[in-house]
């Protein structure tokens, strides 16, 4: 901590007291002085002192109950006791009463000094720790519900870039919470008091899309019977969140281009130009890059907004989040339907975290409003969920593995031999003794898990169960085998 701070001297004896405040003004601190341990409790409680200069013999109760008193009513600062007993016991004791440092009388005004900067450093470094973990450590951040570490990882980035005017490319499945992201990143920007402005461009015909991008003038088509405004319009000074971005048609593709690149647009039937300032946020549910490679999103585009990447993990992937979610839902609708629900069973709860939520949050929401509406009760039990997501559970049992399956023959042996390449082993083949098949590590790897999710019906947690690793080890891959072109894109 730099600067003026804010000290309380706590003292009796008037001398001593009006020495410390000399050097403590000189300093160019701000000083309070109290004669007794009630007077400084009070004037902790109205002034709020950086730090407190405290004698510990006082006519009323010592420095140390005063500092239990002070740690009890919430009160923090930096308490620096001053004593004229220079024994390791009474600085033992201050340190364990929460004082940070200790002097001995008669100290000097550099003595002070130093004690005093060093235990300010220390309580400024203290409360940027408990804002680093509360930042860490928080399970909700503009109307999403989660901590665990991919939207924690996710908060970070929408904090980060909330301030600047990059576009920010947001990607994620379907219900993942994409226009939450979008009006987080307005509502934590200094733009928050003008427009968000939030367009679908996959639920607006095509031969519409450019008028309600940039609106038109009265006559520019058959019942342009007014000049209206666009979306580009009622954004400006704030954020335009163009959802689905991968939906719109190559040609509009163009002409958002142009306007991405000079801030200039025209209405459908003006010749005009308009100039607006605007910051973009985009999203889609595809693979963007993918996208990109089959001719579907012009790559120029594509880097003019993919400037900030914002990925949104599934829900599958976010671990305890599930059961935060479906806690704030529930108490949600039961509220609003009138309902007793307080929780739910451990049952159901382990349903809940074991269904994989192809639909995400939003299908999560949908369940757990079923759920509200057609029961009542204090909490909700297993049998209250619809079938299609208890399924899971049903079918699994509790803890049980399935077994993994037998390995396929081979068809025949092989050998690789770098003067010939790959022959057949006959000796091998003989003796009855298959060699398996050598290939690359992440060929095998790949076959591995595809076989996996073959056999469990494409469940990826059970596919992971069965190859004991964690399920987002197996999303991880299959979303770069898609990249790589390997696998089919969804």
């Amino acid at each position: 901590m730099s600067g003026a701070a804010r000290v309380l001297v706590v003292e009796d004896t008037p001398t001593q007291a009006q020495l410390a405040r000399a050097l403590l003004a000189g300093m160019g601190h701000e000083v309070t002085i109290a004669e007794s341990a009630g007077a400084a409790l009070v004037a902790a409680r109205d002034w709020r002192p950086d730090a407190i200069l405290l004698d510990i013999e006082l006519p009323d109760y010592n420095g140390f109950e005063l500092m239990q008193r002070l740690r009890a009513e919430g009160i923090v600062t930096s308490v620096i006791v001053v004593t004229a007993n220079a024994s390791i016991n009474v600085a033992v004791e201050a340190m364990r009463a929460g004082a940070v440092d200790f002097i001995v009388k008669p100290y000097a005004k550099a003595r002070l000094s130093v004690t005093l900067a060093n235990a300010l450093e220390k309580q400024a470094l203290a409360a940027q720790l408990s804002a680093v973990k509360a930042r860490l450590d928080r399970d909700q951040f503009f109307g999403f519900i989660g901590s665990s570490a991919p939207m924690q990882a996710a908060y970070r980035t929408i904090e980060s870039v909330a301030a600047s005017k990059a576009s920010v490319f947001i990607t994620g499945e379907s219900g993942t919470g994409k226009e939450l992201a979008a009006e987080a990143v307005h509502r934590a920007s200094p733009r928050v008091g003008r427009n968000f402005v939030a367009l679908n461009c996959g639920a607006i015909p095509r031969d519409l899309l450019e008028s309600e991008v940039f609106g038109h003038v009265r006559g520019a088509f058959t019942g342009a019977s007014a000049d209206r405004e666009g979306a580009a319009k009622l954004a400006d000074g704030g954020t335009l969140f163009l959802d689905e971005i991968g939906e719109m048609p190559l040609d509009m593709q163009v002409k958002l281009l142009r306007f991405v690149q000079t801030g200039t647009y025209s209405p459908v039937g003006s010749s005009r130009l308009d100039r607006v300032d605007v910051r973009f946020v985009c999203a889609t549910n595809r693979d963007p890059m993918l996208e990109v490679r089959g001719g579907r999103f012009r790559e120029d585009l594509y880097y003019r907004l993919y400037v900030v990447p914002v990925e949104l993990p599934p829900l599958r992937a976010r671990g305890d989040d599930v059961l935060l979610i479906a806690r704030h839902f529930l108490a949600q609708f039961a509220r609003e339907e009138g309902r007793a629900f307080t929780g739910y069973s451990a049952a159901a709860e382990q349903a809940l975290v074991v269904f994989a939520w192809p639909g995400n949050v939003r299908q999560l929401q949908n369940v757990v409003r079923n759920i509200v509406v057609l029961h009542n009760g204090e909490r909700v039990e297993l049998d209250m969920i619809p079938r299609a997501v208890r399924r899971v559970t049903d079918e699994r049992g509790p803890a049980v593995p399935e077994p993994a399956p037998p390995p396929e023959p081979a068809p025949t042996a092989r050998v690789v031999r770098p003067d010939v390449g790959v022959v057949e082993d006959a000796g091998a083949a003989a003796a009855g003794e298959m060699a398996p098949e050598v290939v690359p590590l992440a060929v095998m790897e790949r076959r591995l898990i595809l076989a996996a999710l073959r056999q469990t019906g494409q469940d990826v947690p059970r596919a992971a169960a069965l190859l004991e690793i964690n399920p987002s080890t197996v999303y991880r891959k299959l979303q770069g085998w898609r990249a790589d072109g390997l696998l089919p894109a969804d």
